[in-house]
């Protein structure tokens, strides 16, 4: 089910927005309802914060970095394309170590259910801190403005 399929099964949209359970569903949502774009590209770096677990490369912590600078005026997007690009660059060194030692293993299926497992947990914990940083009034706002 996709984000417009769930949303549309909702009466109530706050209740809509209190029980979703993914976090990249309400960062969509409150985009195109046209919460500003700094709160919803600052709720979305908070959520990358939650990846950092997996990655040790200070290429992505410096992206996130940057990217929130920006959403205080403190950096330009060109400071964010380049460190975008950068942490591009530390996923794709990420995803080709991880790929040789999937092969090295043979633990491809393993690290699919393991992957499956953590997105759930990771959606929920996502959802919770884009409540945090965009509360239902800005939200509500949006919607009553049309």
């Amino acid at each position: 089910m996709d984000a417009v399929e769930w949303l549309g099964m909702r009466r109530a949209p706050k209740a809509a927005w209190d029980a979703c359970e993914r976090g990249d569903w309400l960062l969509w949502i409150a985009a195109r309802l046209g919460v500003k774009r700094e709160i919803v590209v600052f709720a979305a770096c908070q959520c990358a914060r939650l990846a950092l677990k997996y990655t040790k490369d200070p290429r992505v912590l410096n992206c996130i970095e940057t990217t929130e600078a920006w959403t205080r005026g403190k950096a330009s997007i060109e400071d964010v394309r380049r460190d975008r690009a950068a942490a591009d660059a530390a996923a794709a060194d990420a995803a080709y170590a991880a790929a040789d030692a999937a092969y090295a293993a043979d633990a491809a299926a393993y690290a699919a259910y393991a992957a499956a497992a953590v997105g759930k947990e990771a959606q929920r914990a996502c959802a919770a801190l884009v409540r945090q940083h965009i509360p239902w009034k800005l939200v509500k706002a949006r919607l009553d403005a049309g």
